[in-house]
């Protein structure tokens, strides 16, 4: 591969494609996140016990 067939290739591609091939595996997975967070209902509200850290345990 010479010089001048690289120059072509990347005349060749535009920029947004480049920009796109970038940023949209972080887009991905941002989605996921936020599919993830409306999906799970780990926080306890509908009636979980709350038990403190310092209150220590009676064995």
């Amino acid at each position: 591969m010479s010089l001048d067939e690289l120059q072509l290739s990347v005349d060749s591609f535009p920029a947004w494609k480049a920009i796109m091939w970038c940023f949209y595996p972080i887009a991905t997975l941002v989605l996921l996140e936020l599919l993830a967070r409306g999906i799970d209902d780990d926080d306890d509200q509908g009636g979980g016990k709350m038990i403190l850290i310092a209150q220590g345990s009676n064995l």
